[in-house]
């Protein structure tokens, strides 16, 4: 059990210090203006254009950082920062949202996968705490419910496993037409792609993370069944 405390400690701590870099590198990179001018919805918008993207409207959200695409409603959701913003951060943030509706486009199969689990996701995310909760707590009396929980979190783990090949691509397609949009120069370009790394680490921590929580919950469950 204390392994398993110490990988815990680990992973918040590797995910703090992310979290803090992404924040201090965004706050670095909101001050350095974009080469053309252009505000995160004008770039949304020019990138949809060149990709001959039809149909997905671009709007602002409130809060900060809580920029995402909507496959549903097909919505590219921009933080008030970013949809105003004519900073390198906000350019990149922007483009690798409009990166997701380019993947919706065309039918990319990881956001599809993705996409087909949020329902079960959702309802799992609902209920796996207490569920979990109640199943340690009546861990020797009805070892089941602890692995009914293991199951919902499993599925969130397997969820966060599978957005890692959606950020990454959404970032690679954003970098790529970046790079050829007139957004950033030789300069900017490398600080769009900074931000967008120190972004897609977040979601690997956040799986790894979820991984070893989940391996904890299934060394407790087979410790009883052992005994």
């Amino acid at each position: 059990m204390m392994g398993s405390w110490i990988i815990f400690i680990v992973f918040a701590l590797a995910s703090w210090l992310i979290s803090h870099q992404l924040k201090k590198r965004f706050k670095e990179y909101s001050e350095i203006a974009t080469s053309n001018g252009m505000s995160g919805k004008e770039v949304a918008q020019k990138m949809l254009r060149d990709n001959g993207i039809m149909g997905v409207t671009i709007e602002s959200v409130e809060g900060k950082l809580t920029d995402h695409y909507d496959p549903t409603t097909k919505t590219v959701n921009l933080s008030d920062d970013v949809y105003h913003g004519r900073s390198v951060a906000a350019a990149a943030v922007a483009a690798h949202e409009c990166g997701h509706a380019l993947q919706h486009a065309a039918a990319y199969q990881w956001l599809g996968l993705r996409s087909g689990l949020v329902p079960v996701v959702s309802f799992a995310s609902q209920w796996m705490q207490w569920i979990l909760l109640a199943g340690i707590l009546m861990i020797n009396t009805f070892p089941a419910i602890l692995l009914a929980g293991i199951v919902l979190f499993a599925m969130t783990t397997l969820f966060s496993f599978i957005t890692l090949p959606v950020e990454i691509n959404a970032s690679h397609r954003a970098l790529i037409w970046i790079r050829t949009s007139g957004v950033t120069n030789s300069q900017t370009q490398l600080k769009a792609e900074d931000a967008l790394k120190w972004a897609g680490y977040t979601y690997i921590v956040a799986a790894l993370g979820s991984l070893a929580t989940l391996l904890y919950y299934i060394m407790i469950y087979m410790g009883v069944r052992r005994d």
